[in-house]
């Protein structure tokens, strides 16, 4: 559970800060600098959550090592692969279905787009 968490919080500020830096590189001459500043304090604060993000998946990745140590201890081989194979996929599922999700969002956007300018 707690890796789902990590996972999607990882995800979620990184496509966060993208954004927010995609709008700092699309400003134009005319941008108020009250609007500048603000991206650019936002984009601060997003790098700082994604480093705390990381430092957390890190506490999770080694508390992970500790609870996989003490399932081996009761589990047969192929039951415990079966158990770290889970624990390597789910991570890269969830990355898939945010990535699947991002995708069909940003779809919808063109086709909503697409509609009001026709």
């Amino acid at each position: 559970g707690d890796l789902d968490k990590v996972v999607n919080l990882l995800l979620s500020l990184s496509g966060r800060l993208a954004r927010v830096e995609n709008a700092l590189n699309s400003l134009g001459p005319h941008t108020s600098t009250e609007d500048k500043v603000a991206l650019r304090e936002k984009k601060r604060q997003l790098a700082a959550q994604l480093e705390d993000a990381k430092e957390l998946k890190e506490h999770v990745g080694r508390r992970e090592k500790v609870v996989g140590a003490m399932v081996a201890r009761y589990l047969r081989d192929e039951h415990l692969q079966d158990y770290q194979h889970f624990v390597k996929m789910k991570s890269a599922l969830i990355t898939e279905q945010r990535e699947l999700e991002e995708k069909i969002k940003l779809g919808q956007e063109q086709l909503r787009c697409l509609q009001e300018s026709l």
